[in-house]
């Protein structure tokens, strides 16, 4: 009996590769070079396909979707799944699976490493270190801002959110949040509007997923609420902050620094966030360490052999 084909969209690690092998006629030509697939040459690729692992960089809009007349599941290495267009798979009967909680932990971490080293003037003070700059100690050199007993805002309390807020207890902060409705689980976290979030943080954390509701959920009145001494951290997805507001907010000194690991039209983000000493950047990798991204891999994997040898997805979305 042929086995059904399933198409990866990048790299993955070779013992996920291997597993996914027993089961499926892979169509993955890029595993030596990761090269991402345009929209068009994914279309192409799952024409004939039954299944299509992919990733939070591809496009899978309703044009491959319609391409793919066998597709039965398409399974996102993220927890996000913003760039699928999941009204086309319901309309299709595809469904859709995501990697919840394996990445919880470390996406937490990174939230609060990303905050730290925005708040210490980290990675202004490491180039100026590097570029051979530094001639003496002095008490005014590179003075940052305190993460221990400020207060944190963080808008989405959700898993990512709820670990975060742990770890900032730990360093005795205050913990303000912002859902649509309170929860009953944060004990210690309190609960406000989100104005009042953002009139009273000394950093706001940015955790909601993305979507037409959060798209631009931080513009320029947001962010004219948030104290001049104030810091923005956004791990959530490009297109929750609106960047030019952002970057008018930044020149004007209505904020005082942001520590961004996404944008909007990313790989791609305005030149002009690298004018500024006092932001941080980094390339969407949140959950970039080599056990967790390894788990989110597996986790799509093993939703596709479980659809293929009959059994139900394990984490379904759609």
């Amino acid at each position: 009996m042929a086995k059904p084909k399933l198409v990866i969209s990048r790299r993955i690690y070779n013992p996920v590769l291997a597993s996914l092998e027993e089961c499926f006629e892979i169509v993955a030509d890029n595993q030596q070079t990761d090269k991402a697939w345009t929209v068009q040459e994914i279309q192409s690729k799952v024409a004939t396909a039954q299944y299509l692992l992919c990733t939070v960089a591809d496009k899978i809009e309703a044009t491959v979707i319609e391409s793919a007349p066998d597709l039965k599941v398409i399974a996102t290495g993220a927890v996000g799944f913003n760039n699928i267009d999941v009204a086309a798979c319901k309309a299709r009967g595809i469904r859709l699976t995501n990697t919840p909680d394996v990445l919880t932990q470390t996406t937490a971490d990174f939230a609060f490493a990303l905050m730290m080293a925005t708040a210490r003037r980290i990675s202004e003070s490491e180039r100026y270190a590097r570029a051979g700059q530094w001639t003496g100690w002095a008490f005014d050199q590179f003075t940052g801002a305190d993460i221990h007993h400020a207060t944190l805002g963080i808008i989405g309390m959700g898993r990512i959110g709820s670990a975060i807020a742990r770890r900032a207890f730990g360093f005795d902060m205050r913990v303000l949040y912002h859902n649509r409705q309170p929860s009953q689980e944060e004990g210690g976290a309190q609960w406000v509007t989100r104005e009042v979030l953002l009139q009273e943080s000394d950093f706001v954390m940015l955790v909601v997923p993305y979507s037409q509701a959060t798209h631009h959920l931080i513009g320029r009145p947001e962010l004219a609420l948030m104290k001049p001494t104030a810091t923005l951290i956004n791990i959530a997805r490009g297109g929750v902050v609106d960047d030019q507001a952002l970057i008018a907010a930044l020149k004007a000194k209505t904020i005082a620094a942001a520590g961004l690991d996404v944008f909007e039209g990313e790989p791609r983000f305005d030149s002009a966030f690298l004018e500024f000493e006092n932001v941080v950047i980094t390339p969407h990798i949140a959950s970039s360490t080599k056990a967790t991204r390894g788990a989110m891999m597996q986790l799509a994997a093993d939703n596709l052999i479980a659809h293929a040898r009959g059994m139900p997805l394990i984490t379904p979305v759609a």
